[in-house]
């Protein structure tokens, strides 16, 4: 009826095709973990990336408002220095 070589032949052909697919399967969960990893690893970067803009308008907010005193000093300065030569200018040295 069935030639036995033959049916071995298909068992071990099976065997290898259940094998190649058991295979394929593990490797498709370790990309599918790794995927998953690659997700967690994109929102930290998005958060991180969130703070640091935050971080970084903060500090130019900081910059402006430094500037704008250094300004308001110098301007002070130069009235207070002004007014120190007018004293000297009218004492006469």
């Amino acid at each position: 009826m069935s030639d036995p070589i033959a049916i071995e032949q298909a068992a071990r052909r099976l065997t290898l095709a259940l094998d190649a697919l058991e295979a394929a399967v593990e490797r498709r969960r370790d990309l599918d973990r790794g995927g998953e990893s690659l997700t967690v690893q994109l929102h930290q970067l998005g958060t991180d990336r969130s703070r640091l803009a935050s971080d970084l308008d903060r500090a130019f907010a900081r910059q402006r408002s430094l500037e704008t005193t250094n300004r308001e000093i110098a301007r002070r300065l130069d009235i207070a220095m002004d007014t120190i030569r007018s004293v000297l200018d009218a004492h006469g040295q």
